[in-house]
C-alpha cells in the first residue's frame, strides 16, 4: 500500500484522497518541463498539485492547475495551500472541456489518462484516471490548442504506443512534436516512456534517451539523478 504522503526536498505531498499517487511519470514530467520565459502554466488534471509544485519550485510562473475529480481536487488544494508557492498556483476543479480562459498559456503541461482498451480497474475513479473515456486525444489536444498561445508548449509523457499515436493526431491541430525523450527504466531495455514537447511550428523532432537504472534496482544512473536532484531526497 502507498504511503498516505511523500516527502520531496521542499514540499509535501499528501495522497489520501487521490486515486493514483505520486508516481515516477509525473516526477519525470515536472522534472523535464521546459520553463525557460514561462510566465504562465495550465497543468491539466493536476490530480495531488505534483507537476504544478515542481513547476512553480523551477520557475516564478503562474499556474493554474485544473482537475475534475472532488477528492483529488481537495488534496491538490491542500498540497499547494502547505507550499510555499500558494500564491501562485490556483486549482480550479474542472474538467479541460469546462475550462476557458481569458489569458492563453505559455505552457500546458499534463500526465494524461491514456489508455483505450486495456483492462480496467474495478475501483471507478483509478479507472477514470487511467482510461480516456472523459479526456480523449481529441479533447485533450481541441483544449491545448484552444488555450496554448502562439509561441507556447505542450508537453506530456505517454507510453510509446500511446505517444506515437498522438504525434500524429495532433499534427491535425496544428500541434507538431518538436522534442522527444525517449525513457527506458534499463541500458538495452526497450523504450517504455515518450516525454513529447510540441509546438505549433513544424521544425522536426530532437530525440534522445534517458535512461534511469543501470542494471539493478534502485542503482540509479548519473543523468537521471541529476535530472531530478533537486526533488528526491535520497539525491
Amino acid at each position: 500500500m502507498a504511503n498516505s504522503y511523500f516527502n520531496f526536498k521542499h514540499f509535501i505531498i499528501h495522497q489520501d484522497r487521490t486515486a493514483f499517487k505520486v508516481g515516477t511519470d509525473s516526477v519525470l514530467l515536472g522534472a523535464s518541463a521546459s520553463l525557460e520565459g514561462v510566465k504562465r502554466i495550465l497543468d491539466i488534471g493536476s490530480g495531488t498539485g505534483l507537476i504544478a509544485l515542481m513547476c512553480a519550485q523551477r520557475s516564478g510562473a503562474c499556474i493554474v492547475a485544473i482537475e475534475p475529480d472532488a477528492g483529488s481536487f481537495l488534496q491538490c488544494c491542500g498540497n499547494v495551500d502547505n507550499s510555499s508557492w500558494r500564491e501562485r498556483i490556483t486549482v480550479r476543479n474542472l474538467a479541460l472541456q469546462d475550462f476557458c480562459s481569458a489569458e492563453l498559456f505559455d505552457l500546458v503541461i499534463t500526465n494524461p489518462p491514456f489508455f483505450s482498451r486495456s483492462h480496467r480497474n474495478p475501483d471507478p475513479r483509478k479507472s477514470a484516471s487511467r482510461h480516456n473515456d472523459m479526456l480523449t486525444n481529441e479533447d485533450l489536444l481541441s483544449g491545448v490548442s484552444r488555450l496554448m498561445s502562439d509561441d507556447g508548449k505542450f508537453q506530456l509523457i505517454m507510453p510509446y504506443a500511446e505517444g506515437t499515436v498522438i504525434i500524429a493526431e495532433a499534427a491535425n491541430y496544428g500541434l507538431f512534436c518538436n522534442k522527444m525523450v525517449k525513457v527506458r527504466s534499463l541500458p538495452g531495455h526497450p523504450v517504455t516512456r515518450l516525454i513529447l514537447t510540441f509546438s505549433r511550428r513544424q521544425i522536426g523532432i530532437n530525440e534522445k534517451f534517458l535512461t534511469i537504472e543501470h542494471g539493478r534496482r534502485h542503482e540509479f544512473t548519473e543523468e537521471y539523478m541529476e535530472l531530478t536532484r533537486d526533488f528526491y531526497l535520497k539525491f
